[in-house]
């Protein structure tokens, strides 16, 4: 699925993703490749998303992204916002 993180300032992340964890405000949940549309707020707390390749070139990413020593997950630590799943493609709106 296509993932796309957007904060006021900047892109954060944008490409193909496998599953994407989510602090939603019942707590936290995960969508996955073809998942039913959703819209959810979320809290404080940190995205976890898990990449269908390895990044290859992660001197680009933004400073709030972080990514494990297989370059294949990313984490990231928002403040709150609001997701929208449709049609394979999650948009991200993070404080």
């Amino acid at each position: 699925m296509q993932l796309e993180i957007i904060t006021p300032e900047s892109n954060l992340f944008s490409g193909e993703v496998v599953a994407v964890q989510l602090p939603g405000k019942d707590g936290l949940f995960q969508v996955l490749n073809n998942h039913a549309p959703i819209i959810s707020a979320l809290t404080k707390g940190t995205i976890k998303v898990d990449l269908d390749q390895p990044l290859k070139n992660t001197k680009k990413l933004n400073k709030r992204v972080q990514i494990d020593g297989s370059n294949k997950v990313l984490t990231i630590e928002v403040e709150g916002g609001v997701v929208e799943l449709t049609n394979n493609k999650l948009i991200l709106l993070a404080e």
